[in-house]
Formats: structure tokens, C-alpha cells, sequence
């Protein structure tokens, strides 16, 4: 249902591209006023103490030209899902590339199936944040070895809109530590293989996203049988290990 409902999502987008304005904006007094009560909402939050049935999340991923955004690394799509509690919600979609004057690297290109003229005809960076943050607004935001996610988040996020990075984000191992703690399993394709998920698409921000939310899907059941009701349940487990 998801991947059907993915496929229709991107033939929408691709036609409406051409009707996206690829000149770059600067930031202006609306996006920075909204940045600032969305952060405040976010400090109002009580994340760790919601139920996890009852915790909304939006399970993301980025294709980027490489590791080191502080190097001149840029995001090149952006792919989400959105979730309550271990329910994906289907009809909750978020995918959109990022213009650039520049070509992607020829072996990125290769990779992800992104194109020099689809980033041409894509909506300007500081726009993709302004949309991606409207969709995600205060809800906890989960991937897959985050930590690619939040350094990347972070520079965009002050080099496109001048705000801090203030989501919580959660990697998908956070669970996975306590359902599986002796797994040798790193990759997104190693775990998507163990629970029997189709990536479908690998190297596409979507599908990989939807894939990584079914991920956190089948741990937030194991974790909930286990005992488990919130993320902070989870926290202290984890602190009594060490």
C-alpha cells in the first residue's frame, strides 16, 4: 500500500515541477517568525513521556552529493513518512528534490536516478525546509544512522533559513538496541532483509524513508510486547545497561 501510494505521490510531483520557481529566496520575516514558535512548541513538547501509541513521528531520509556538508556537501532530496504510534500513515507524504546550478557527481547521479535537469526545475533549498518543517511542525522526527540526517539538517537549517536544528531526532537503532541487542546487523538493507521489508527503491529519499518506517513500525510493536510504554522507559533501560 505504501510503495502503491508512493508511486502515485512522485508521478504528482514530477508534474508539477516545471511550475516551481528555481530562483533562490532569501528568507524572509514569515519563515524566521515561524521557525521561532515552531521551536517554541517544540520545547513545550513532552516527548518522552507520550505512549507510543499515542507518539507522532515522521520517519525521514536525504540524498545528498556526500558525507561532509561543511565541505560543500548538499542535500539533493529530501523523503518522509508520516506515523502514530507504529501506524504508518499511508495518505502522509512528503518528497521534494533541491535545485542546484550544479550537476550532481556523475556516480551520484547513477546511484539515486536524480538528474541535473530534475534539480534544475526543483524549488530552491530555503523553500524544501520551509515545506519540509510545515509537514513535520512539532512531531519527533526518526532515520536511519541519524547521525548523516542531523549534520546535514543542521548546516541547511542555518546556512538556508538562519535557525538552529532543534527537532529530536531518533535513530531507528534506538529500539533496535532493545529488541535485537545482539545483532550484527548495520545497514538499512541488512535490517529491511531480517524483517522481510521491499525497499522497493533503494537510494530514493521516499522509499527509502518508507522502508525505515517500517523498520520503526515492527520495533515499536516488539518493544510495546516487551513492556515498554514510552521513550523514556526506553532511556533509562538503556542507562542501566552501561
Amino acid at each position: 500500500m505504501v510503495m502503491n501510494q508512493m508511486l502515485h505521490f512522485i508521478k504528482q510531483m514530477s508534474g508539477k515541477m516545471s511550475d516551481i520557481n528555481p530562483v533562490s529566496s532569501q528568507t524572509d520575516a514569515r519563515q524566521i517568525a515561524y521557525m521561532r514558535n515552531l521551536q517554541r512548541e517544540l520545547k513545550q513538547k513532552d516527548v518522552l513521556n507520550t505512549p507510543f501509541k499515542d507518539l507522532d513521528t515522521v520517519v525521514f531520509d536525504i540524498e545528498t552529493t556526500g558525507f561532509y556538508p561543511y565541505n560543500g556537501d548538499r542535500i539533493l532530496s529530501i523523503g518522509a513518512v508520516k506515523m502514530k504510534g507504529a501506524d504508518i500513515l499511508n495518505n502522509q507524504l512528503f518528497y521534494k528534490t533541491i535545485y542546484s546550478e550544479l550537476p550532481p557527481p556523475k556516480e551520484i547521479e547513477v546511484l539515486t536516478g536524480i538528474t541535473a535537469s530534475e534539480l534544475n526545475q526543483a524549488a530552491d533549498l530555503p523553500e524544501v525546509l520551509r515545506q519540509f518543517f510545515q509537514f513535520v511542525r512539532s512531531d519527533t522526527l526518526v532515520a536511519h544512522h541519524s547521525s548523516h540526517e542531523k549534520q546535514f539538517m543542521k548546516h541547511a537549517s542555518w546556512t538556508a533559513l538562519k535557525s538552529n536544528f532543534q527537532h529530536r531526532l531518533i535513530d531507528t537503532t534506538f529500539l533496535m538496541k532493545v529488541v535485537s541487542p545482539d545483532s550484527a546487523y548495520v545497514t538499512l538493507d541488512d535490517w529491511c532483509d531480517h524483517y522481510g521489508v521491499d525497499i522497493g527503491r533503494r537510494h530514493h529519499a521516499l522509499y527509502d524513508a518508507a522502508a525505515t518506517a517500517k523498520l520503526w513500525s515492527e520495533n515499536v510493536k516488539k518493544v510495546e510486547e516487551m513492556g515498554f510504554t514510552n521513550l523514556r522507559d526506553i532511556y533509562t533501560h538503556i542507562a542501566s545497561l552501561s
